[in-house]
């Protein structure tokens, strides 16, 4: 009697429906790291972890105090050099009138020509102070755009839209140039990372679609195949199962838009699309 209904469960299990066979990975994101351009203290944080961000959102802003006083003392030189232009250009053209009098003078024999070389020394005075104070006013003008563009760079904003996985640094603390403070991730950095047995290498092809089947993942969800190694390692443990450890696989990777909604570690399945 046991062995007869042993037979039974074995045919009704041969019957049920046949599980499709697949490579096994998980969800894998790639991080945009959101360093400031400039070192500096931390004054705000204006994300959370979760939260979704666009291009043009505030992530965080640095101490300004020092790229303000820049900034307040190139307008200050830039407001005294154009105030100089004002009244050199008022004694430009007040000697070049003389001048232009000493000439006529000069002309009819009504004065000595040395009035003329006094006029005329007048007037390349003004003419060489105004030229020096607009020199001047060009490098308080650039001083000014640059300390412009310093302040604006302490606001430090998303390039990229997608959603805010951690943050390294808080408001009090001392971020150096270069050094990541916030990470996103765009929806499309996310892609799946698989491993494919070393027999069955020669099944996968880049540009293949692969089948993505995982908990909660939607029905029919399909990728590309992006990447396979070129060298072969042993199964990952966090991936190994009792039938497949310590067996040679590949590396390989899928992307498509769809897979934008999975979480990055979830496990996942994928198979062939035959």
């Amino acid at each position: 009697m046991k062995v007869i209904l042993l037979v039974l469960a074995l045919l009704l299990a041969g019957c049920g429906p046949r599980q499709e066979p697949g490579w096994l990975g998980y969800v894998e994101g790639e991080t945009a790291l959101i360093a400031p351009p400039q070192s500096g203290w931390i004054v705000s944080l204006n994300v959370t972890r979760g939260a979704q961000v666009k291009p043009g959102d505030i992530l965080f802003t640095l101490d300004t105090t020092g790229q303000a006083a820049v900034h307040d003392n190139a307008a200050s030189q830039l407001a005294a050099a154009e105030d100089g232009i004002t009244m050199a250009k008022a004694e430009v053209e007040r000697t070049a009138r003389e001048l232009a009098r000493q000439r006529e003078l000069v002309r009819i024999g009504g004065t000595p020509r040395r009035d003329l070389e006094v006029a005329q020394a007048a007037y390349d005075s003004a003419a060489a102070k105004l030229s020096q104070l607009s020199a001047q006013a060009d490098a308080a003008r650039a001083t000014l755009a640059s300390a412009d563009w310093n302040l604006s760079e302490r606001v430090v904003r998303a390039r990229v839209a997608g959603r805010v996985e951690d943050i390294f640094f808080r408001p009090g603390e001392y971020a150096s140039a270069g050094t990541p403070v916030v990470s996103v991730l765009p929806p499309g950095n996310i892609y799946v990372r698989f491993f494919i047995p070393e027999t069955q290498l020669a099944t996968a092809r880049l540009g293949e679609q692969v089948r993505v089947r995982c908990d909660g993942c939607p029905p029919k969800l399909s990728a590309a195949i992006t990447f396979i190694a070129a060298q072969s390692e042993f199964t990952p443990p966090i991936i190994y199962s009792v039938g497949n450890r310590e067996k040679l696989v590949f590396r390989a990777e899928a992307r498509a838009p769809a897979l934008a909604g999975l979480r990055p570690g979830l496990p996942v399945t994928v198979a062939p699309v035959r």
